[in-house]
């Protein structure tokens, strides 16, 4: 369903943003260059997000160079170069499709002028913040085996400090994921399907939990896991973050809303 709104107002005068070819712009998301679907609330399926979101593949940057070949600095000229392109589009925030492009966290956010949320990764230090500080972070990832140190410490994660890292596909064998992100399994047409991937989220989260009852809250790392953010909590019953709320509160933080009430 499509709402109509009158025009803002408080748009009277217009006048050019530095080189700035696009208005009206909200996310500028890194894509990695492989082909495979995302169910509706994957960072690469627009469909489900309320705000503007923009695309640039990082050429070259894919699940096997960015997180197989445990080299990303491979990377770091085409993400910055993609970075670049969004932020001359008009885009207000950077943001990317994999939490592993934590490691290029701070060469990002040196190469443009806006603000840059290359992981859903950078949410771990804020929420060991609000949560009981004698409860722990419980983070599912895609593959723990390549999440290194450095990723962490580039999005200000402590590797001394209170949090458990479980692996999706690595640990727990989720099948669905492999078809869609795995190199060295998934066919030459990926695919998925949803009752399947759910399913296997919601068991590894409440094995997760299970095992690790000081779990506080679940941070979800991967693009593809935030369609099923929602089976995991009701499963679990803590906070779920992921990139959903990333997503979401950055574009709060560069297109701030206006507040409609009474007194």
């Amino acid at each position: 369903m499509i709402f109509w709104q009158n025009r803002d107002f408080g748009i009277n005068h217009i006048k050019a943003r530095k080189n700035h070819v696009c208005y009206g712009m909200g996310l500028g998301i890194v894509l990695l260059n492989d082909t495979y679907p995302g169910f509706p609330g994957d960072v690469r399926n627009a469909s489900a997000f309320p705000y503007p979101i923009q695309y640039e593949i990082a050429e070259g940057v894919t699940n096997k160079t960015l997180v197989y070949d445990k080299n990303p600095a491979q990377c770091r000229e085409s993400v910055v170069a993609a970075a670049r392109k969004l932020e001359r589009l008009g885009c207000r925030a950077i943001a990317a499709e994999c939490g592993y492009f934590a490691f290029f966290q701070k060469d990002v956010a040196l190469a443009v002028e806006v603000p840059v949320f290359m992981s859903s990764l950078l949410q771990v230090p804020f929420i060991q913040q609000v949560i009981n500080p004698r409860k722990t972070v419980g983070i599912i990832c895609a593959q723990k085996q390549f999440l290194s140190n450095e990723h962490l410490k580039n999005v200000g994660i402590d590797p001394d400090s209170t949090y458990l890292i479980a692996g999706a596909q690595d640990e727990y064998g989720c099948t669905e994921f492999d078809n869609l992100w795995n190199p060295q399994k998934r066919l030459e047409c990926p695919e998925a399907y949803y009752d399947k991937a759910e399913q296997q989220m919601i068991d590894m989260a409440v094995d997760f939990v299970k095992k690790n009852p000081q779990i506080g809250a679940i941070m979800l790392e991967c693009t593809g896991m935030q369609p099923f953010a929602r089976a995991v909590q009701r499963a679990v019953e803590l906070p779920v973050f992921d990139w959903g709320t990333l997503l979401d509160y950055a574009f709060s933080v560069v297109v701030h809303r206006d507040y409609y009430g009474h007194v």
